[in-house]
């Protein structure tokens, strides 16, 4: 029952936000990259263990520090679509970008 109530409240964050991207793109990329993710998560993270706080603690780290990959990711679709490259390149680019970017995050968390 809990991994259906994960499911339904993380696809209806994702319908709403790409529903209102048609006539709002700005305010559904607001929403698509607000800390509501990362709430949902921390609350499901500290059910699942019992609220221990060095892995609330680890998680919440870990979210910081790869708000950067995350940026990273962003910046480089927003260059590439400025350049009008086809949505496949934008995609390959900017997960290339973040790949990077998260193998150097994980490095520096450890």
């Amino acid at each position: 029952m809990q991994t259906l109530i994960k499911l339904a409240l993380t696809a209806g964050v994702i319908l709403f936000a790409t529903a209102l991207a048609r006539r709002f793109p700005s305010l559904a990329g607001l929403i698509g990259v607000m800390p509501l993710t990362g709430a949902l998560i921390l609350v499901w993270v500290y059910l699942e263990n019992k609220g221990d706080p060095r892995i609330m603690q680890s998680f919440a780290s870990g979210a910081f520090w790869g708000i950067f990959p995350t940026l990273l990711f962003f910046f480089v679709a927003f260059l590439c679509l400025k350049k009008e490259c086809s949505l496949p390149w934008v995609l390959i680019a900017s997960f290339s970008a973040w790949s990077c970017a998260a193998c150097v995050h994980q490095w520096l968390v450890k």
